[in-house]
């Protein structure tokens, strides 16, 4: 309870982010502010110290070991959420109630949107696997990864999606959660993915649920992307592997392409000029 939340150790600013190209900041595990030839985009929206139950104004759950790149109040308007799934560490109640605005649209998992209050939102879309949505300037096709959508024991119900996002000239791939799948050679196409948002920690030993860096690489390979944002590391504990091994093994795993690798910090910034 009385450790403290270290800050980020890089910030980043969007507000020098033009309107043409793609731009990226990696705010802390699955959470990435995107802008795509002048569409802003945020994954899995998760700006809370704690995650977990809310029981009154207490959080039971797991803190953050960084802050996040930039808070709330610095974000820029966001004209579209995209939710992988309802797990508390993607899909975090209290920031998603922060980020209510009717000029804000959400893409979401089948059986997720409950949880939200969609009519404090410009639209709510529920994706199954291989839909597809037009959200503003931005299309979206929901993919079948390995994971699993449960919020809590009972809620079987609910589902998990994986991402490609078509928006201006670019093409992104967002993976969300997932253990080791060969899905991914089903979304190359002859245009490459320009960037790939691919998870890298929390194998060990939740390997039948999460990929380890290798297979992470290897799966952002098969979809054909020219560079990765590797997520889902340094920001919470959620499993025994040591805290920097990811992004070392990333690096190792990338080799003599370790240039692909787009973000290694939390708050670093990456970006194709258009």
């Amino acid at each position: 309870m009385k450790r403290p939340i270290l800050p980020a150790p890089l910030i980043p600013d969007p507000r020098k982010w033009p309107d043409r190209g793609l731009y990226a900041a990696w705010l802390g595990h699955t959470t990435v502010l995107l802008k795509v030839d002048g569409t802003t985009i945020l994954t899995d929206p998760v700006l809370s110290d704690k995650i977990g139950i809310g029981v009154g104004p207490v959080t039971l759950g797991l803190k953050r070991l960084v802050k996040p790149a930039i808070s709330l109040q610095q974000l820029p308007k966001i004209d579209l959420i995209v939710l992988s799934h309802a797990h508390m560490d993607h899909f975090d109640l209290p920031t998603l109630r922060n980020l209510e605005s009717r000029g804000t649209r959400v893409v979401t998992a089948v059986n997720t949107s409950d949880l939200l209050r969609t009519r404090r939102y410009s639209s709510v879309k529920e994706l199954r696997w291989n839909e597809r949505t037009r959200a503003g300037a931005a299309e979206l096709r929901a993919i079948e990864v390995n994971h699993w959508g449960a919020r809590m024991r009972t809620d079987t119900h609910r589902a998990y999606n994986g991402y490609t996002i078509e928006c201006g000239r670019y093409r992104i791939l967002f993976a969300g959660d997932t253990a080791a799948t060969s899905v991914f050679r089903e979304v190359r196409q002859s245009k490459p993915f320009d960037l790939a948002l691919m998870p890298v920690g929390a194998y060990n030993p939740w390997i039948r649920a999460h990929c380890t860096p290798e297979q992470a690489w290897r799966m952002a390979n098969d979809a054909g992307a020219e560079f990765i944002l590797p997520v889902h590391h340094q920001t919470f504990q959620l499993s025994r592997e040591p805290l920097h091994e990811p992004i070392e093994r990333l690096y190792s795993a990338a080799g003599a392409d370790s240039h692909r690798v787009a973000t290694h910090r939390i708050g670093q910034e990456f970006a194709i000029r258009g």
